[in-house]
């Protein structure tokens, strides 16, 4: 990395005023013209950082689009493991992350080490990493999956294979009760989606009668129960496509709602409401720290710039490409 470009980044993002009298969405297009770059974006991010993306899908279709772009720079709007991911797709690329703070509770919630000494304890297990993890807990796996694809990437092994599901235990139980499997399954979760409150979700249904709850499927369990749709963000975002009802109540990060209401304009979606009502726990904190300027920065002056070991990217990769390869043979 340059010595000048280093000394610009601070507290983990290029820490540069933009001039308040430029057209930052105008500057972006221009920089991404110039330098050859494409923009990924994930469905939890802003409105904004949404609306100037090449692509915004979830974590199996970033992973996708990482895997076959021709362009020579990638900033992924988005969090750490999604970065890390499209960097052992793409090693030859730069990949940049305008805040490098932005990480992710649940990959957190499986520290390396720790589940080193797990899957030695159960050796006889193959293990299944959701997407949702860190580079290094990718290298330790033989498959890995995201929440569209992750029925079909059980059920793509026989079915006495033992299995370590890591690291969402809401999402690992799931797939276990539709699967019929009996998954070892890691104590993580996500903080967003922990802490939705069933009580006050059942209260909002009482004033709206007709409102369906849509889940995301690392959601506890009793909200699962009662909700009218379990599925990846790409799935709620279908089904409010697919399905007649008007009105939503959608327990996954608020990111989402941005799109089902361009693609939906007159239906109604409503975050459901966390267990502490002073907080706002539908947003990812983490998700959030991507900004225009800090997008803005980042290209101008490509960093951070996301680099891993070379054995470590050809570890994480071979899990990473067999997931490919079972979601396109199953049309996903």
């Amino acid at each position: 990395m340059d010595v000048n470009k280093e000394g610009l980044i601070k507290n983990g993002y290029v820490d540069v005023n933009v001039e308040s009298n430029i057209d930052i969405v105008e500057e972006i297009n221009t920089l991404r013209i110039e330098k050859d770059a494409i923009i990924l974006a994930h469905y939890y991010q802003s409105g904004e950082v949404q609306d100037i993306a090449d692509f915004v899908g979830d974590s199996l279709a970033l992973s996708q689009n990482a895997a076959k772009t021709n362009a020579s720079i990638i900033v992924f709007a988005g969090v750490h493991f999604m970065a890390e991911t499209a960097k052992i797709l793409s090693p030859k690329k730069k990949v940049l992350l305008p805040d490098l703070n932005a990480g992710c509770s649940l990959a957190d919630s499986c520290p390396t080490e720790d589940f080193a000494l797990f899957k030695k304890k159960h050796h006889e297990h193959t293990v299944i990493s959701y997407v949702n993890a860190t580079a290094e807990i990718k290298a330790l796996s033989d498959l890995v999956c995201t929440s569209s694809n992750a029925k079909e990437i059980v059920e793509s092994l026989p079915v006495e294979t033992k299995i370590i599901f890591a690291p969402d235990k809401n999402l690992g139980n799931y797939i276990n009760s539709i699967t019929g499997r009996n998954m070892v399954v890691w104590n993580g979760g996500c903080h967003v989606h922990e802490e939705f409150s069933l009580e006050r979700i059942l209260e909002l249904k009482e004033k709206h009668p007709n409102a369906k709850l849509i889940a995301h499927p690392e959601c506890d369990k009793p909200i699962l129960i009662v909700a009218d749709h379990i599925g990846s963000t790409s799935s709620l975002l279908k089904y409010t496509q697919d399905d007649n009802s008007m009105e939503y109540i959608v327990a996954t990060e608020s990111g989402i709602l941005h799109q089902m209401k361009k693609k939906n304009p007159k239906k109604s979606f409503i975050p459901a409401p966390p267990k502490d009502a002073s907080c706002g726990c539908s947003d990812c904190n983490f998700m959030k720290l991507i900004t225009l300027e800090k997008i803005y920065n980042s290209l101008k002056y490509e960093i951070p710039e996301i680099t891993l070991p070379e054995d470590l990217i050809e570890k994480a990769e071979k899990p990473i490409l067999k997931m490919l390869e079972i979601s396109e043979k199953h049309g996903l």
